[in-house]
């Protein structure tokens, strides 16, 4: 990494998680991807999918805490 980007780097993990996340979305704009439309509608088709299956009773759903409880149990 040039001197430059360590300290852009340095800059940018001072800033607000929600300025990061927006950085980043910036920088991952300035790439060349012919088909990000494409990419950017098959997203929303699943997210559109994700709902309608949880609208249905269609899949299980779990809170948060049991999750993370679930999580911590499989690391011991």
């Amino acid at each position: 990494m040039s001197p430059q980007a360590r300290e852009v780097l340095a800059q940018a993990l001072k800033l607000s998680p929600l300025e990061k996340a927006e950085l980043v979305e910036r920088i991952l704009d300035t790439f060349v991807l012919p088909d990000r439309k494409a990419i950017d509608e098959r997203w929303a088709a699943e997210a559109e999918d994700r709902i309608d299956a949880y609208e249905r009773g269609a899949v299980v759903v779990r809170s948060v805490t049991d999750v993370f409880a679930r999580i911590e149990r499989s690391d011991a």
